[in-house]
């Protein structure tokens, strides 16, 4: 038995339009609890997941964090959750304790005792849009975007870069979380003559969308990026809605590599077979677990300044790959798929030597 216990604050969505991800992140955050348990924990205390719904309006969420921060209840913070949730709960941690953040997300975040493990807009979408000009001759776009931080200021990103990788950004459009009615939209999308359409939606919203996509015909003038599109809503979307629709993201569950076939394996064998589908969002919770391990390890405490003085030297071997700690962000491999209905088909690397 390990003596003592480090209880995280584990903040995945349970509801809401995000609250798609839940199953699989807190699937794969427990398979990170079990594995790091069975190993001697982290410092030698066990480690034990307290979940937090993270798809609640980002006050309540960080009040709750708070409360568990203050009280001495939780050790650290980790999870998938939207921006605006982290904007409110990183200042409330103050660096008491380390936060790993493991969205996608628009870049930026230099807290000490935050660490992201999730995708920013110049590891993912740069080398995919210079991708998908260079090799495919799709230059033109128009942004369909969730009304909140994350996709205002990635839409930010894409303008700054699009021109040195072959891009022209046409239109922007933003709608409110939760939005049903998408036919404004794409009529304006239609009008943009865009060769491609940059969907920066949100988890059900962005299902809608790929429905109403297909229902307009528009598949058959132009296609669909999105770098947060995971398996749950390919198969919510259903299989005749993902005509051209593709993704960038640092993990897919038809990854053949070394690495994610081997986590995969380990998933199934822990969870079961009829365990929440294995996605890149899940995945990123533990690969949250794993770097607060490894922080700690290599740090010998739990101690924010500790953990930020030895940071960049932390990298390790995950189911993505080999992944190195920079500034705060975890560098990694980035790949593009496009579905071939339920599932993705990976394409390419996209990001070698950046």
């Amino acid at each position: 038995m390990v003596p003592f216990v480090l209880e995280v604050a584990f903040v995945v969505p349970r509801s809401g339009p995000s609250g798609i991800y839940g199953p699989s992140c807190e699937a794969s955050g427990r398979l990170a609890e079990s594995e790091i348990n069975e190993s001697g924990g982290i410092l030698g205390r066990e480690v034990r997941l307290r979940p937090v719904d993270g798809g609640r309006a980002p006050n309540a969420v960080a009040d709750e964090v708070d409360v568990l921060v203050t009280s001495g209840v939780a050790d650290a913070v980790i999870g998938w959750h939207t921006s605006a949730v982290r904007e409110q709960l990183a200042p409330r941690l103050q660096g008491r304790v380390p936060y790993l953040y493991t969205a996608v997300y628009e870049g930026g975040e230099h807290t000490p005792g935050v660490f992201m493990t999730g995708e920013t807009p110049g590891q993912q979408l740069r080398p995919a849009l210079r991708f998908m000009a260079a090799e495919m001759g799709v230059r033109t776009w128009c942004v369909v975007g969730s009304d909140y931080v994350w996709p205002r200021a990635t839409a930010r990103a894409v303008r700054a870069f699009a021109g040195p990788v072959g891009a022209e950004i046409r239109d922007e459009i933003f709608v409110g979380l939760g939005t049903e009615d998408f036919g404004s939209v794409l009529r304006r999308v239609e009008r943009s003559n865009a060769q491609g359409v940059l969907m920066l939606l949100l988890g059900s919203d962005a299902v809608r969308f790929n429905r109403a996509f297909t229902q307009m015909r528009l598949p058959e003038i132009c296609m669909r990026l999105s770098p947060l599109m995971d398996e749950n809503m390919l198969l919510a979307t259903g299989a005749a809605n993902t005509e051209e629709l593709y993704s960038a993201a640092g993990f897919f569950e038809t990854l053949a590599t070394a690495h994610s076939m081997d986590y995969q394996q380990r998933y199934v064998r822990r969870l079961g077979l009829n365990a929440p589908t294995v996605t890149s969002p899940g995945e990123s919770c533990y690969e949250g677990m794993t770097l607060l391990a490894r922080l700690a390890t290599a740090a010998r405490t739990t101690s924010v300044p500790a953990m930020c003085r030895v940071a960049d030297s932390v990298g390790y071997e995950g189911p993505r790959g080999h992944v190195q700690l920079r500034d705060q962000h975890l560098l990694q491999r980035i790949y593009l798929a496009k579905a071939e209905g339920l599932e993705f088909d990976v394409l390419a690397e996209i990001n070698q030597g950046e």
